[in-house]
Order: C-alpha cells, then sequence, then structure tokens
C-alpha cells in the first residue's frame, strides 16, 4: 500500500498540472490535499503502527472505528438481550422509569423461559399488602446511639472525582428528594455532596481521604470535624470492593484537578492509587476496637464496613470475633466479584471476588446461625437494578441495596465504556469542564428521583403479589432458577439456609468448623 500512495500521489499531481493552473482550485486542492499527503508520509517512515505503516491514511480508520466500537454496537447491532455489562433492556427499564415513561413491556416476555438459568418469582393467590415504614429499615443495634432509617434501595459509593461535581450534586439532590442515602464513596465529603442536602453514608476508605494527616494516616480530629455533620448519617469503613478486591482505588491523573486533590489532600496532576490495606488497624479485633473508635468520635452514629467476599477463613475470624467481643458493627456492606468500576485491572475485574448470592448466603449463615443477625443490618451491591433483583437478594437474607451503576443510568449514562479515561460524553463520569457543563443538575436530579421512586413502587407491587407485607416475608422458596436439562431448583435448595442459632445449638458443618477452630482474632489469615 506504501508503493499505491506514492503512486497514487504522483498521479493526483500529474492530473493536476494536465488540467492547467486555477489558483482558486488550486489553494481549494492545496488545503484539502496536503495535509493528507503530509499524514501519510509521516506514516510511512513512523514504526509505532504497523498498519498505518503499510496501509498510510487509510490504516487509521481503523483505530476510528476502534474507537466508537462502544456506540456502533449499542445503537446497530444490540438487541433487547445484549450488551455487557447490562444489557439493552435493563438499560432501558432505567432509563424509563428516571424519565416517567411508559415502562410496561407488550406482547409478552422476551425472556427464553426454558433456557438454563433463568429465574422467576412465585406469586400468591392472597394479595398482601405493604406499609411505607416497611420499605425502609433501622441501622444501628443496642450499642448505636443515633440509628438511621434507611432506605431499601440507595446510591453506591461512586467518589467525587471518579464522578463529575454535577453527577454528585444531582445524585445527592436526588436523594433528598427521595430520602433514601448516598454513600460518598472513598474520595471524601465534597461541596457536592452538601448542596443538595441529602443524607450521606460517608465512606472511609484505606487512603483515609477527608479525614487523614499529611503523611496520609487517619486522622481523628479532622475525622470527628466531618462526622459530626448533621447531612452525615452513616460511617462506612471500606476493605475491599467488589470489581477490584485487594486493589485499592485508582483516580487516575487527568481526572485529579485541583479542587479533586484539596479534597482529597494528594499532590494535583498525578494518579491517586489508595493502599490494599489499612493503616489504622490489623486484624479482626483490630477492626472492632477501630469501629468503636469511631462510633464514639461520630457521637454514636452507625458505623459499618464493606468488603468483597475473598477466602472465607477471614471472614469466618471476623464474626468469631464480634461473637467473643460483643462489639457489633452496626451493619456490613456486601459487595459481589460483578460489581462496577471506574479503572481496574482486567483479571482483578473479570476473576477476582466472590459473586454476590454465594457471598451473601455464606455471610447469612454466619450472621443468624452465630445469633448476631439482630445487631447487624446487611447492605448488599453489585448489579442491583430491577426490584426483581432486590427482591431476590432480600429473600437470601439482605437487608438493603446500593445502586452504582443504576444510578448512572437514571443521570444520562449510556454504557460508553469510558470511565477510565476522562472522555465520558455524558458529563458523568469525567473532570473535562466542556462535557461536564452538557448534564444539567436538576434535571438529572429528578430523573435520580424518579428512578428510585418507581422502582421502589414496582418493589412494592411485586411484595404484595407475592402475598407479603414486608421484606422479611420474602422467603428463598419463592424464587427459582432453572438448570441445564430444563430442571428447576428453588433458592432455598440451592442456596441452603440456617435456622437461628443453628451452629450456636447444634455442630457446625465439618468445612465451618475447621475455620472457626483456626480463626484468629489478631490477623485476617
Amino acid at each position: 500500500m506504501r508503493i499505491q500512495f506514492l503512486l497514487g500521489s504522483i498521479f493526483f499531481f500529474i492530473i493536476f498540472i494536465a488540467l492547467g493552473f486555477k489558483w482558486d482550485i488550486y489553494w481549494s486542492i492545496v488545503l484539502f490535499y496536503l495535509p493528507i499527503f503530509l499524514l501519510g508520509i509521516y506514516d510511512m517512515f513512523q514504526k509505532k503502527h504497523a498498519i498505518c505503516r503499510n496501509f498510510p491514511v487509510i490504516g487509521h480508520f481503523r483505530y476510528i472505528f476502534e474507537s466508537i466500537r462502544p456506540e456502533i454496537q449499542q445503537y446497530f447491532v444490540e438487541n433487547y438481550e445484549d450488551g455487557r455489562p447490562f444489557t439493552r433492556e435493563e438499560r432501558s427499564i432505567v432509563y424509563q422509569r428516571s424519565k416517567k415513561q411508559l415502562d410496561k413491556v407488550p406482547f409478552g416476555t422476551r425472556k427464553k423461559v426454558y433456557d438454563e438459568n433463568y429465574e422467576w418469582m412465585t406469586h400468591s393467590l392472597t394479595k398482601g399488602k405493604v406499609d411505607e415504614d416497611s420499605l425502609y429499615v433501622k441501622v444501628g443495634s443496642s450499642q448505636c446511639h443515633q440509628p438511621y432509617k434507611l432506605s431499601l434501595l440507595n446510591i453506591s459509593a461512586m467518589s467525587y472525582g471518579s464522578l463529575s461535581s454535577r453527577a454528585v450534586e444531582a445524585l445527592n439532590q436526588g436523594a433528598q428528594l427521595g430520602r433514601f442515602a448516598h454513600n460518598t464513596g472513598e474520595g471524601g465529603i465534597s461541596p457536592y455532596h452538601l448542596k443538595g442536602k441529602g443524607d450521606l453514608i460517608w465512606q472511609i476508605g484505606t487512603g483515609y481521604f477527608g479525614a487523614r494527616d499529611a503523611d496520609g494516616n487517619f486522622s481523628k480530629e479532622k475525622f470527628k470535624q466531618k462526622a459530626s455533620m448533621d447531612a452525615v448519617k452513616m460511617i462506612e469503613i471500606k476493605l475491599s470492593q467488589g470489581a477490584k478486591p485487594g486493589h485499592g482505588g485508582i483516580l487516575p491523573a487527568e481526572k485529579v484537578t485541583k479542587e479533586v486533590a484539596e479534597i482529597r489532600g494528594v499532590p494535583e496532576g498525578e494518579s491517586v492509587l489508595s493502599p490494599p490495606t489499612h493503616s489504622a488497624f490489623n486484624g479482626p479485633s483490630e477492626l472492632l476496637d477501630y469501629v468503636q473508635l469511631l462510633r464514639e468520635l461520630s457521637n454514636g452514629k452507625p458505623i459499618g464496613f464493606k468488603l468483597c467476599l475473598g477466602r472465607k477463613s477471614e471472614l469466618v475470624s471476623i464474626i468469631k470475633t464480634i461473637v467473643d467481643r460483643k462489639i457489633f458493627p452496626n451493619f456490613i456492606t456486601l459487595d459481589g466479584g460483578e460489581g462496577g468500576t471506574g479503572a481496574a485491572p482486567l483479571e482483578f475485574t473479570n476473576s477476582l471476588g466472590t459473586p454476590l448470592y454465594d457471598a451473601l448466603i455464606f455471610l447469612q449463615n454466619l450472621l443468624v446461625g452465630f445469633g448476631v443477625k439482630k445487631e447487624i443490618t446487611v447492605i448488599v451491591a453489585g448489579k442491583v437494578i430491577s426490584s426483581f433483583d432486590m427482591a431476590k437478594l432480600f429473600s437470601l437474607g439482605a437487608d438493603s441495596c446500593y445502586s452504582a451503576r443504576g444510578m448512572m443510568f437514571s443521570l444520562g449514562c449510556i454504557q460508553a465504556l469510558r470511565c477510565h479515561n476522562n472522555s465520558c460524553p455524558t458529563g458523568v463520569a469525567t473532570q473535562d469542564k466542556n462535557l461536564i457543563a452538557g448534564l444539567d443538575v436538576e434535571d438529572k436530579a429528578n430523573r435520580v428521583f424518579s428512578f428510585h421512586l418507581n422502582t421502589i413502587k414496582t418493589f412494592s407491587k411485586l411484595l404484595e403479589a407475592s402475598g407479603c407485607s414486608k421484606v422479611s416475608d420474602l422467603k428463598p422458596d419463592y424464587f427459582y432458577r432453572r438448570f441445564s436439562g430444563g430442571k428447576a431448583k428453588n433458592f432455598r435448595e440451592i442456596y441452603p439456609v440456617c435456622e437461628n442459632e443453628e451452629y450456636i445449638k447444634e455442630s457446625m458443618p465439618d468445612y465451618l468448623n475447621h475455620l472457626w477452630e483456626t480463626a484468629k482474632k489478631d490477623a485476617f489469615v
């Protein structure tokens, strides 16, 4: 192609000369063709891209098409069941509910109900009646002086810096309108988290952003100052997250503006890599001491921790220490390995961390089996989009849900998959001022509010259709999943549930007994 490019260029100039010079045509052609000619010459001699070197100029189309591949896939190729990590159908239901559009489906289900992994919920001939108070859960055990009424659906942890200022402001304003909570993410409390006057769950990560000293260590004074804010209703210690467990947070340098750097207490224009582990504590016993410390510094607000289940022995060691020391975190947030993030290595996103359903039933059985569930609220996160997603998780023991990407869709996110390079076209996950300008706070706040409202309404109808009046009435027996060969099992058969204090009253399963006996208070491993 290099020879063809040169011959074509020579042929073009010969034809041009043969036709005679006309200055108006001459300059038009020069201005159009000269940049292409120079680009072709550059392509022929550069050594970085073999395709452009072998195919001058036209080789660039490969990179252009590659850059807009997600958009081409979405707009021209996908059907309702296609699209990853969320299908077009899943995204559409969020858009419709956030915009108050018709969210009904015509002509029956598109699902192949006899295919493997199809799931359904059973209904009852007796209709339940849901009270509005049952759509909230009290977070705060006997060791908490300022309990909080938490909605069944809340905004998951997404930091300012990862999200734009207007996105954060719209989320918080939407939370205020709908009376649900907004998790700050580990990036600290920004002014945009406070503008909407919505309730906050302040997340404390391994970087201690907003509560750190000059050396990056936890600062009691700075924590106490922010924890005393009226907007802060709960505090969540982040141990790990589903999309990149054991890795620590990543904020690319292009997103670390002057303002972001000031809020987090980090250098401007440098990538922020949170440590994979905490420096303020080490081991289950010190973790509980830290929980107690934060509870005292915050004047008795609910304190909990978030983790993605990794080695089961480590969670067992935490629960054993809770049982022995009688220091209760007010809540545990469980993040599934299918959770999302703006940036993470492929291997961490795809292959590390326990999926949510497997992790949830393991945690639930530990809490119930050892008789401490009544003291601890369980919040879950991991691809929660619809009220059916919520109902399944509640049947397995969850008390409340977080949604991150669902809330992003309600802001206008189109799943362009550009969260990591600061070029989000909708102004949601970027610090580019030109892109942020396109996001209207008032409009998007109302959409966040509407998505939450309509999802909760649909959940209430599902609850009533199943003959239930409150979340705790949902049982794993009411949900089924089809397996190969057309056979189906209910969730109780798939995920065996233990009874209250079963592990105390009776012998534990052999695998759990070994983990319990070898668990240590002073070390996770």
